[in-house]
């Protein structure tokens, strides 16, 4: 793909800009660059790999294992999970959107340094078993990482039923010195447990086996604790009901070809969406939106 790039400065104020690249697996990629930060975004499943400040280790893990091609998700980053969460019979997992390539409508280098870039999922084939639907993400990049899903319902007769989730893998010093904040009271389903309904009676949640847990009818915002990296990652939502925690710990990052055997020791997940008894019922011409955004500091 030729290399493009958009001006770097207007009326004499520094603007980000977007640069086509090809990207691993020669997938088409964005890097955008701000005066604060850097960040990667790949057309296939709308996925940001990377972002970066620019006086801190990058915010998003990756597995080295990852398959960049198309049809298979990347491992890490931020995958788009759309328009089921988990299994589901005869299907992939986690839905379609993140094995898709999107397509990329705008790209916006704002006045006050910042840069947004608006993807949009292909229209779905006739035939599919949902209305009609558009579904647009904008990714904004300046000081912090703002994604934000709309999915508008066009059928004029049929309610659009579907689950969400931004599954945000993020990079950490060491999981055992890591607490995640802000859940306390939420009801959960652990499926390490065969989803067996539990309450979070954690002030700060210590990771130490596999966890894999859906917080239901939450709308808190969640902070990571890194006291090895020495700082706190914070996850602000709207428009979501769920958090999903998740680390595969030793035996199931064995079992994945795509992640390396001691990477869970790096990485945790914390996934803003709408999933389970969550997932959003939404009525002819009406647009549901999800907006999640990244932000950190030194602790």
């Amino acid at each position: 793909m030729p290399a493009e790039i958009t001006p770097a400065v207007q009326s004499g104020k520094a603007l980000g800009s977007v640069m086509f690249l090809d990207g691993q697996g020669e997938l088409p990629m964005l890097k955008v660059n701000t005066a604060w930060s850097t960040a990667e975004i790949y057309l296939h499943g709308a996925h940001v790999t990377h972002f970066k400040k620019k006086d801190e280790p990058g915010l998003l893990f990756m597995s080295q294992c990852s398959r960049f091609a198309e049809g298979q998700p990347i491992r890490g980053g931020i995958p788009v999970i759309f328009p089921w969460f988990g299994p589901r019979e005869g299907m992939g997992q986690h839905g379609f959107a993140r094995v898709t390539a999107w397509e990329l409508k705008e790209f916006i280098p704002a006045a006050d340094g910042s840069v947004s870039v608006r993807l949009q999922l292909p229209d779905s084939p006739e035939g599919s078993a949902y209305p009609p639907f558009t579904a647009v993400y904008t990714i904004t990049v300046k000081d912090d990482l703002t994604l934000r899903l709309d999915v508008t319902n066009n059928s004029e007769i049929e309610s659009l039923t579907f689950e969400n989730c931004l599954h945000s893998y993020f990079e950490i010093g060491d999981i055992k010195e890591v607490s995640l904040i802000g859940l306390k009271g939420a009801k959960y389903l652990d499926k390490v447990s065969q989803f067996a309904e539990k309450t979070e009676s954690a002030d700060a949640i210590r990771i130490s086996s596999e966890v894999d847990r859906i917080y239901l009818n939450t709308t808190s915002t969640v902070e990571i604790q890194d006291s090895r990296l020495g700082r706190k990652i914070c996850i602000e939502k709207h428009g979501s009901t769920s958090t999903v925690i998740w680390n595969p710990w030793i035996a199931k990052a064995q079992q994945m070809p795509d992640f390396g055997n001691d990477e869970y020791l790096r990485m945790v997940c914390v996934e803003s969406g709408n999933v389970s008894s969550n997932q959003i019922i939404l009525p002819p011409g009406e647009t549901s939106k999800l907006e999640v955004k990244l932000s950190s500091e030194s602790l």
